[in-house]
């Protein structure tokens, strides 16, 4: 198949002037209500990629579509709506001696793609952002999702139509992989390219784009228990980050423990038990374990638990002697993503706060919270590991670039 012309009516979509800022947030209020009234056929369509799913596969509650779900994510592009939009905002202005105004302003970064796997609340996610920005989207969905994403797409296209607007502002490409092929190669087509999914498929993309990449890693996460940590306030913070939901990238996959601690370690894992979490403990860790935690869940951790995101509901422990070994555990088998401290030392905060290289670091708060919607983003497009243009969740303005206007009354340069 030639995908040529899925790329030419997204240029011709760019070229178009950007619809006012009223029409905007109206076109995206009424595809979140036009969601909600297409609760019925949504689920039905997303039924069928469930039924082709194993139920155990990690990526099964992340296909997943709810009423409750079809609300939050009706109700993020909504908060989208009645954000502030990046475009045109004024970075920097300066009056040169030579008389030249020099402003710095803000502009979309033109044609977004986004390769996605079983995800299908990304592609209404890319839609709401990308259009608030003035961007066009191109979106290549996974197989497991197509049913789920052609509806959401058809929901999309019918407002659009409804308002007058060209549909190419948003397309979805064939989920096969010759398309997956022809986006990584739309040179002069595409702008950027945002992958979301494992870290096989960011790999990938990484490798074999020639389009420019904005990597949004895989969440392998840490939460460091200190030897300072309060009992009660860090058993909490571990359930919600492990359990919340374990097919997200901000889960937590590695408790690292201070060795003063350790005989703590069956009350800080407590809830976890209860919730059925499997444990892969090193040696320390087994030790305090072993007859405090239900033994069909508990097991002798290898080498390869740690550095795994795991996506379900599994959980490497790490015992470490001091705060250093914690920050070198975490160096080593992070991703980059989000770390955490639990601690009632200022100091031993600070230095984690400072010292962790990740996009986004806590102290005594889960990483559940690593979501553009939390962070007041409205919604995001993806959260980046890398730290060349965005880093952490990207909202509003990491989908914008900036140029430089420069004007004057006849002047030219001399040597």
């Amino acid at each position: 198949m030639n995908y040529d012309n899925y790329f030419r009516n997204a240029l011709v979509a760019g070229r178009q002037t950007t619809p006012a800022p009223a029409l905007i947030n109206q076109v995206l209020q009424d595809v979140a209500a036009e969601a909600i009234a297409q609760t019925e056929y949504l689920l039905a369509e997303n039924k069928k990629d469930l039924d082709r799913m194993d139920t155990e596969d990690p990526k099964y509650d992340r296909l997943k579509l709810t009423a409750a779900r079809i609300e939050a994510i009706a109700g993020e592009m909504v908060n989208v709506a009645h954000l502030d939009s990046p475009l045109g905002k004024q970075l920097s202005e300066t009056n040169m001696p030579n008389g030249l105004l020099i402003s710095k302003v803000r502009v979309p970064l033109g044609v977004v793609g986004v390769i996605y796997e079983a995800r299908p609340n990304v592609t209404f996610d890319v839609f709401a952002l990308c259009f608030k920005t003035g961007n066009i989207s191109i979106l290549k969905g996974g197989s497991d999702a197509d049913f789920s994403n052609r509806a959401i797409i058809s929901v999309i296209h019918k407002v659009l139509l409804r308002h007058k607007l060209d549909v190419n502002i948003v397309t979805l490409l064939p989920a096969d992989r010759d398309a997956t092929a022809a986006l990584l190669n739309a040179v002069g087509y595409v702008d950027v390219l945002i992958p979301r999914g494992s870290q096989s498929l960011i790999n990938f993309v990484r490798g074999h784009s020639k389009v420019p990449v904005i990597e949004t890693g895989a969440g392998i996460v840490h939460t460091y228990f200190d030897e300072s940590g309060d009992l009660a306030k860090g058993a909490e913070i571990i359930a919600n980050a492990k359990t919340r939901r374990v097919s997200v990238c901000n889960a937590l996959d590695c408790l690292i423990i201070h060795a003063n601690r350790i005989n703590e370690l069956p009350q800080l894992t407590s809830i976890l038990g209860e919730k059925q979490v499997e444990l892969f403990a090193d040696e320390q860790a087994y030790a305090a374990l072993k007859d405090n935690y239900p033994e069909y869940l508990l097991h002798k951790a290898q080498p390869e638990h740690f550095g795994t995101e795991f996506l379900s509901m599994k959980m490497a422990i790490k015992t470490v002697a001091d705060f250093n070994q914690a920050l070198e555990h975490i160096a080593v088998n992070g991703s980059k993503h989000s770390e955490a401290i639990i601690s009632e030392d200022a100091e031993n905060i600070a230095a984690f706060l400072n010292n962790v290289d990740a996009a986004a670091v806590y102290a005594n708060v889960s990483t559940a919270f690593t979501d553009g919607a939390q962070f007041g983003l409205g919604a995001e497009i993806g959260i980046s590991t890398q730290k060349l243009h965005a880093r952490g969740p990207m909202g509003l303005d990491e989908l914008t670039s900036y140029k430089w206007i420069v004007k004057g009354s006849g002047q030219t340069r001399n040597p």
